[in-house]
C-alpha cells in the first residue's frame, strides 16, 4: 500500500516541492507614485517664483482675477519709478519698441499686466499706461495683490 498507494500520497507530493518561478507580471508603482508627488509638491512651490522678476510690493485692493488665454508681458514699475520689461530694465524712450519684441508675434493684443510697486510715484504709473495705450496696446492690466489679509479698510 506505501508504494503505489493514494493514503501515503507520495507520488503526488513529490511534484510539488519544485515550485516554478514565474516571472512578476505586475508593476508596483508605489515608487512611481511617491516620486510623481514630490516631484508635483517642488514644481507647485516653485512655479510662483518664476512669474515674477522685480521685486515690487503690489497695493491692496479687492478686485478680481482676471483670465488670460494668452500669455502677458508683464512690465514692472519699481518704488523709484524705473521701468522693468520682464526681468531688464528699460528705458523710456525704448519702452513701446521691448514691450512689442516680447509680445506674442508682435501682436497689440497681446495683454500687457503692468505691475506697480505701491510706493512708486503714480505719474510713473499713469506715464507707462497712457503711452502703452497710445502705441495701440488694447488689453492693459494693472496688478494689484487681491490676498484678503493684506486689505486695509
Amino acid at each position: 500500500m506505501a508504494l503505489g498507494g493514494a493514503a501515503g500520497g507520495g507520488g503526488h507530493v513529490r511534484g510539488r516541492r519544485r515550485a516554478r518561478k514565474r516571472p512578476l507580471s505586475e508593476i508596483n508603482v508605489t515608487p512611481l507614485v511617491d516620486v510623481m508627488l514630490v516631484l508635483l509638491i517642488i514644481f507647485m512651490i516653485s512655479a510662483p517664483l518664476l512669474t515674477t522678476g522685480v521685486e515690487v510690493e503690489l497695493p491692496k485692493t479687492e478686485a478680481s482675477a482676471v483670465d488670460v488665454s494668452q500669455e502677458p508681458v508683464t512690465v514692472s514699475i519699481d518704488k523709484d519709478g524705473g521701468i522693468y520689461v520682464a526681468d531688464g530694465l528699460v528705458a523710456w524712450e525704448r519702452l513701446v519698441e521691448r514691450v512689442s519684441q516680447e509680445a506674442s508675434e508682435g501682436s497689440r493684443e497681446t495683454p500687457v499686466f503692468v505691475r506697480a510697486d505701491g510706493r512708486a510715484p503714480y505719474q510713473a504709473v499713469a506715464r507707462v499706461m497712457a503711452r502703452l495705450s497710445g502705441a495701440g496696446f488694447t488689453k492693459l492690466n494693472l496688478i494689484t495683490d487681491t490676498s484678503a489679509s493684506g486689505a486695509e479698510g
